[in-house]
């Protein structure tokens, strides 16, 4: 990098900001105005920086994002299955960014009938997403969601699947789904609140009519509660959920009366969490009352469903963490989580036999699929590991013979699963809990602290970080890279503790584990601080942004994709999107003791005078998870603090949002450029 390039400053306005008698001060608190255009022109300078300091790895990129491309069969496409007598598919085609979706009727030999090529209808737009494909009970209309901003807030229209005519009808502001009624022309919806992006109200909309007229059906008053609208598998009950982060409360009425009165299925307990799945005379309710954390299986009849009408079907268990049902006819599939890693267990209803699937590898996830037959003796799941590919298989409950449908492909002809290793290890972090960590390396290495190695985490949510295949990762294993991902707590790796272990007042655990994971690292010699990268991104990125104040020294670089950073700031905004919806997982700092202990982490508020390692971040301008402003923010502060001449990139695009550009090949680029950053600083140049 040439020194004669200058990264641009960010001019000081200083803000005060004051809460329970303490002052901040936010030097940059104006770049959030993002209508502001020297906003747009310090994000522009800052692209300007990182395209100029990094123009000498261009052709790299290049190469990498080929390479990677290259490994992709583009004329791919899912596989098929049957719903309602038709045999709905996902395709891509060669060169195209995006994808078609058709339908079969009766049999894989019909004809295909195309419901949508998004290649035609992303033309006009840098970008594009459709989700939240919704089919009539006749098969005659189909909803769906598009988004050409990046802000999650879909447009819903409606097609005639009989004369292929959309609607002019447009549902504005929306999830995206939407759930017919058994009338075949009423469609339930949910749009959001216009400034915080809550989901918080649902509508039903006519066939024909217009949508000013919708009835609104739910409100959602609680700030902290989004709301969703669904279909029971078994198409007899429309479901409303309220969903906080530790409570819940449904709704339901009978597709058939789409005008009825919505009935509480449970009213909301503060803490009481459940979902519900209908099947026959009874509802099946996974919850987690009476104290089990871990979640239990319980049932109700069809006409007292409070949860003094609940007995159990599966106990709660201390070890193993209940995820989800599938029900069937005959059998009742479950999937559960024990020592950190996924099983599946099938009952049968009637002689109450059992199994579970075999899977013998440490490092995998295996997970049910598209199962929407209940007379079927045919279970869909997914199965894949960091070096094993994905594969779709369909197992047979009751002969248990198994059949892969498909297995992803990787082209080019290079690629053996035998020439990767597998493992998993427990670090101890520093209060004596074990953490798992799965690794992944070309075989033959030498075990001699020089080893590029990658480690992954997210930890916040309760979200899960199981080991999947990647095919673009193969550029860095191929290249002597390890990767490796860290099980911290704020995940719900090792069961529901795992979680509360990393939230709210416990929420450091989640940085000392990663740091931990890091040091087992090098002190078992796989690496060492000169060849130790980290990677996070949105909550992970929380995760980066806290290491790097806190051991800055164990890093040579890190990638933190659109962090949230100013932990405190945004959580005393509540009209930014999702803030109040957050306050169980990270507190609420209207209250002097959360607000304090968020202060004490927060990145942007902990930034201090000291060397930092080379740190790459990317964002999007129409980010509504996390706004653009927090990680510009964070940059322009580490500019002025740190006292190294390490490299330091603020990666915006603007065009995009939280999930980065949208097609399967402009992602890719963005990769390629993360993996550049990686490999450049390893001086590995092809």
């Amino acid at each position: 990098m040439s020194n004669s390039i200058q990264p641009p400053k960010a001019k000081i306005i200083p803000k005060q900001l004051e809460k329970h008698g303490h002052i901040r001060t936010d030097n940059y608190y104006w770049l959030n105005e993002r209508d502001n255009p020297e906003v747009i022109d310090y994000l522009n300078k800052e692209n300007e920086y990182y395209q100029q300091s990094t123009a000498h790895t261009k052709e790299f990129q290049k190469t990498l994002f080929d390479e990677m491309k290259a490994r992709i069969k583009e004329d791919d496409q899912s596989v098929p299955y049957l719903y309602n007598g038709y045999y709905y598919i996902t395709r891509f085609e060669k060169g195209k960014d995006y994808p078609i979706y058709a339908r079969k009727k009766g049999s894989l030999e019909s004809k295909e009938e195309i419901l949508f090529d998004c290649n035609q209808l992303a033309k006009e737009h840098a970008y594009f997403q459709m989700v939240g494909l919704s089919v009539s009970d006749d098969n005659q209309w189909i909803s769906f969601g598009i988004d050409t901003v990046s802000r999650r807030q879909y447009t819903i229209q409606i097609k005639n699947l009989i004369t292929g005519e959309i609607l002019p009808t447009k549902l504005e502001n929306t999830t995206g789904s939407a759930t017919w009624a058994a009338d075949n022309k009423t469609l339930f919806y949910t749009t959001k609140d216009e400034t915080t992006l809550r989901s918080d109200t649902i509508y039903k909309h006519k066939l024909g009519s217009n949508p000013s007229g919708d009835a609104i059906v739910y409100h959602e008053k609680d700030e902290t509660f989004d709301v969703s609208v669904f279909k029971s598998k078994s198409r007899k009950y429309i479901f409303i959920t309220s969903d906080s982060t530790m409570t819940t409360e449904y709704r339901m009425l009978l597709s058939e009366q789409p005008d009825s009165k919505v009935k509480v299925f449970q009213k909301r307990t503060r803490g009481l969490e459940y979902s519900v799945s209908h099947f026959e005379d009874h509802f099946y309710i996974i919850t987690n009352k009476d104290k089990a954390t871990n979640f239990k299986l319980m049932k109700s009849t069809l006409d007292k469903t409070s949860k003094d009408n609940w007995v159990d079907e599966i106990p709660h268990r201390e070890d193993v963490l209940l995820e989800d049902i599938d029900i069937f006819r005959e059998y009742l599939v479950v999937s559960e989580r024990s020592d950190g890693l996924n099983t599946i267990r099938i009952i049968n209803w009637k002689t109450k036999k059992e199994y579970y699937l075999p899977f013998e590898s440490q490092t995998y996830s295996a997970y049910t699929t598209t199962n929407l037959d209940f007379d079927t003796e045919i279970l869909r799941y997914g199965f894949q590991s960091l070096a094993t590919p994905s594969s779709v298989i369909d197992f047979n409950m009751k002969t248990k013979e198994k059949n892969i449908l498909k297995e992803q492909e990787v082209l080019g002809g290079k690629f053996d699963k035998n020439n990767y290793t597998e493992e998993r290890f427990w670090a101890t972090a520093s209060d004596g809990t074990k953490v798992p960590i799965s690794i992944v390396h070309k075989k033959g290495i030498s075990k001699n602290g020089k080893n590029p190695l990658l480690l992954y985490a997210y930890g916040s949510y309760g979200m899960t970080m199981d080991c999947h295949f990647s095919t673009v990762r193969l550029s860095l294993l191929d290249r002597g890279f390890i990767y490796a991902i860290a099980h911290v707590r704020g995940g719900e790796d090792l069961g529901r503790e795992w979680y509360e272990n990393g939230k709210l007042l416990k929420k450091k655990n989640t940085f000392t584990d990663f740091i931990d994971c890091s040091q087992f690292l090098i002190a078992n010699n796989y690496t060492s601080a000169k060849h130790l990268y980290a990677e996070g991104g949105s909550a992970g990125g929380l995760l980066m942004g806290a290491i790097l104040n806190m051991a800055p020294n164990l890093y040579n670089g890190v990638i933190a994709q659109v962090p949230f950073v100013d932990v405190v700031t945004t959580m005393l905004d509540d009209s930014i999107p999702l803030t109040t919806g957050e306050y169980d997982e990270w507190g609420n700092p209207n209250v002097k003791k959360y607000y304090n202990y968020m202060l004490s982490y927060s990145p942007y508020d902990n930034v201090v005078a000291q060397n930092y390692p080379n740190i790459y971040i990317a964002t999007g301008l129409h980010d509504s998870q996390v706004q653009y402003w927090e990680p510009a923010k964070w940059v322009a502060k580490l500019r002025v603090f740190k006292t190294d001449s390490n490299q330091l990139y603020l990666d915006t695009n603007m065009d995009a949002g939280h999930g980065g550009a949208s097609g399967r090949f402009e992602a890719i680029k963005e990769i390629a450029k993360e993996f550049s950053f990686l490999l450049d600083l390893e001086g590995i140049k092809s």
